[in-house]
């Protein structure tokens, strides 16, 4: 039997130290399609600060090459559910913390003791939870037949609403959108790049806070992409849940229930009594998730790098150790402009 395009990727990358000379841009290259190279050189472009060396622009939004061609797969052929749980973020905005979290509320019956074994301690959030984009970045139709332990399929994705498939938007399919401070998401975004490309030439802190202000980042403008997802939920809170992570940081209890009844999975008065809930809290935590042996040593498959890159600190309000004055005040009136009228506000 012939590899799929995954496997083939897969096998490029395996031996590869894909964080030096460029390898991973010249991989990711050699993947894309005829049709997607030809609407690249249509299209804006800006230099990247992240992994990808380029950032294009479509239907409004910023994209690296091989998370475009996903998109249009995503676009074409995926077919929502009215049964999936779709998890939406920015990029470092809490993403595997809500992954995490999501996963033990709706799968918590299925393991009779979750202290000795539980997947999340085996196992990096982002591969029970995968993102769509991962998933169809090279394969046009990938199998999703493993994706659930139950009838529910939980996905996550950073696509802006604007470019989602009309399969989710038609569906019943309820969508969680995790939002988190500008500031401190532009500092875990350059953390994050510092990360990955170590052995790499990269910008300035400076140079990134530019492109992250004017705008251009992977799945940006950020404030585009947020409020694409507000206006939903206003417009249909049965179907799509907002949450803000400093309000979770600061009530995580409160917002666990939260996420629990909205994804259909209430815990129970018995379930309160006898402490699930922190139960799920603990095993959610950072200082747990970050010390477990498959999240200091283990590595995301198709792309390489450490699963360690995910997490830093986790803490609300860094950014101030690492912007100016004047920095914190231009992503402030930014913030306030762009979410002026909308009822809005970190």
């Amino acid at each position: 039997m012939d590899p799929t395009p995954s496997q083939t990727l897969l096998h490029a990358l395996k031996d590869a130290d894909l964080m030096k000379d460029n390898l991973l841009e010249q991989v990711i290259q050699n993947n894309l399609t005829e049709e997607v190279k030809n609407l690249l050189s249509s299209l804006p472009k800006e230099s990247g600060w992240m992994i990808s060396d380029h950032l294009y622009q479509y239907q409004n939004f910023w994209y690296p090459a091989i998370h475009l061609q996903a998109l249009l797969n995503i676009q074409r052929n995926f077919q929502a559910l009215d049964t999936d749980l779709v998890l939406v973020t920015n990029p470092k905005c809490g993403t595997t913390w809500l992954k995490a979290l999501c996963f033990a509320i709706v799968n918590r019956f299925h393991f009779d003791n979750p202290k000795q074994y539980h997947p999340l301690l085996t196992n990096n959030p982002h591969i029970l939870v995968p993102f769509l984009e991962n998933l169809y970045m090279i394969d046009q139709n990938p199998d999703l037949s493993c994706l659930s332990f139950n009838a529910t399929r939980l996905l996550s994705t950073h696509i802006p609403h604007a470019s989602l498939p009309d399969s989710i938007k038609d569906s019943k399919c309820k969508l969680v959108y995790l939002c988190r401070d500008p500031k401190d998401t532009f500092i875990s975004f350059w953390h994050f790049n510092n990360k990955l490309r170590k052995d790499m030439e990269h910008g300035s802190l400076e140079e990134a806070f530019e492109k992250f202000c004017e705008g251009v980042v992977e799945f940006g403008p950020f404030w585009d992409n947020v409020l694409g997802y507000w206006k939903m939920s206003l417009e249909s809170p049965e179907r799509v849940l907002f949450l803000k992570y400093e309000e979770m940081k600061k009530e995580p209890k409160t917002h666990l229930m939260k996420l629990a009844v909205f994804l259909g999975s209430p815990f129970s008065a018995e379930e309160e009594k006898d402490g699930v809930p922190e139960e799920i809290l603990n095993l959610c935590s950072f200082d747990n998730l970050s010390n477990l042996e498959v999240n200091k040593t283990g590595k995301m498959p198709m792309a390489g790098f450490e699963f360690s890159v995910f997490f830093r600190r986790g803490e609300v309000g860094d950014h101030v150790n690492h912007l100016t004055p004047e920095m914190i005040e231009r992503l402030d009136k930014i913030t306030e402009q762009k979410f002026l009228d909308s009822g809005l506000k970190f």
